[in-house]
């Protein structure tokens, strides 16, 4: 499921963050949401409601008693239509007032009397994020429901460090998207394993592949869009982990090996996306290897642990999902796979038109039997796998 055609009642409070409300509009409008905007008094000295106007094409209000809406009942009338109401940025003011029920202007008021889902993205100062009161009332506000995209931690407009930062806008469009979707595996706890594994020749020279962990990551933040809590156990990459998501930075086989055994326990389902090395270097040298009259120095390998299969193994395993990037013969290999590794799903792909790819061409294999899911964004893809193995789990029961 994707945003397009959602509509979004965009709130603004006062703080310095309100410039990155004009991106947030744009970018939401990009993601084809239909945008409405209301603004606190204090958020149009910050950004005026022209420049939201002509970003989201639609009229902007900031009056409880706007006579544009026929019975004054604005409060109502501008949120009744709405799947969702997002307040970014929101002040430190604004969760206080949320949290007690106060309705003194039209923003607090249209969230008073909402029947659609609240999304608050805070933005203020460490100080004031840190502060007892705020906490109690984000306790509050999270027990009522209230969903919280951020805060970040980093530098601040008033030159301090901290928690507090709003999220930046694509971050908080990923946090609107996971809102709405399918919560098929709450309360399900999911270990993926993603990217590469580095297998160290001397200290300066490693065997890796080229895998760039962009499926992994985007399993990972489906199984969290989904409703589960993920821990991702990423060989090196260069991405950042999805907001929710749990990172464990790894780089060689062992090392991934071993943090997944540390946090295998417990959890309902393993993915298993990494690319793993099959072998490495059993004469690596701790000194950097020199050149030797133009002969190639003699490497020896030995077999790296099989994650997968150990995974599968255990009493009481985890459902678990393998991955099989092949060069050729997919079907045959993927199914050979399978059995061999004693899981009941793997999903498999052409390895030379998927890795480092931002789209990705998958086929699923299980006892039913195969299940293309066409070419996508990796997302996409990992979106629909995510929902192949949670109706796999809801049968099982």
């Amino acid at each position: 499921m994707t945003v397009k055609g959602k509509r979004i009642l965009l709130g603004l409070t006062g703080g310095i963050a309100a410039y990155k409300a004009a991106e947030l509009a744009r970018a939401l409008g990009r993601a084809g949401c239909d945008v409405r905007v209301a603004m606190t008094e204090a958020a149009t000295r910050f950004i005026t409601p022209v420049t939201l106007q002509a970003l989201t094409g639609q009229a902007v209000w900031t009056d409880l008693w706007d006579p544009r809406v026929a019975d004054n009942m604005s409060h109502i009338e501008l949120s009744r239509d709405r799947d969702l109401i997002l307040v970014a940025p929101a002040s430190a003011d604004f969760m206080a007032k949320a949290a007690q029920g106060l309705a003194d202007d039209l923003l607090t008021t249209l969230v008073l009397a909402r029947r659609c889902p609240l999304m608050v993205a805070p933005a203020m100062n460490v100080e004031m994020w840190d502060n007892p009161a705020t906490q109690r009332n984000l306790r509050t506000l999270r027990a009522d429901g209230v969903v919280f995209a951020g805060p970040a931690a980093g530098d601040q407009a008033c030159g301090e460090t901290g928690m507090g930062r709003m999220l930046e806008p694509a971050a908080i469009v990923a946090e609107v998207e996971a809102l709405f979707q399918p919560k098929s595996l709450a309360g399900k706890r999911v270990l993926v394993t993603a990217g590469p594994t580095e297998e160290r020749i001397d200290p300066v020279r490693v065997i890796t592949n080229t895998s760039s962990g962009k499926m992994g990551y985007a399993v990972a933040r489906a199984a969290r869009e989904a409703g589960a809590e993920v821990t991702l156990v990423s060989g090196p990459v260069a991405l950042e982990a999805p907001a929710g998501v749990a990172r464990v930075s790894v780089r060689s086989a062992q090392q991934m090996f071993d943090a997944v055994k540390a946090a295998v326990k417990g959890s309902d389902i393993f993915i298993s996306v990494a690319a793993v090395a099959d072998w490495k270097v059993k004469n690596s040298s701790r000194q950097k290897i020199k050149k030797a009259n133009g002969r190639a120095p003699a490497l020896q390998f030995e077999e790296n642990p099989d994650i997968l299969a150990w995974v599968a193994a255990q009493k009481d395993a985890p459902f678990c999902v393998g991955f099989a990037a092949e060069s050729e013969k997919v079907e045959a290999h993927a199914r050979a796979k399978r059995l061999k590794k004693g899981v009941p799903l793997i999903a498999a792909n052409l390895a030379q038109t998927a890795m480092g790819a931002d789209d990705n061409a998958l086929t699923l294999y299980d006892d039913r039997g195969r299940h293309p899911l066409g070419r996508g964004p990796k997302l996409d893809q990992a979106r629909k796998l995510v929902a192949h193995f949670a109706a796999m789990l809801n049968k099982a029961r």
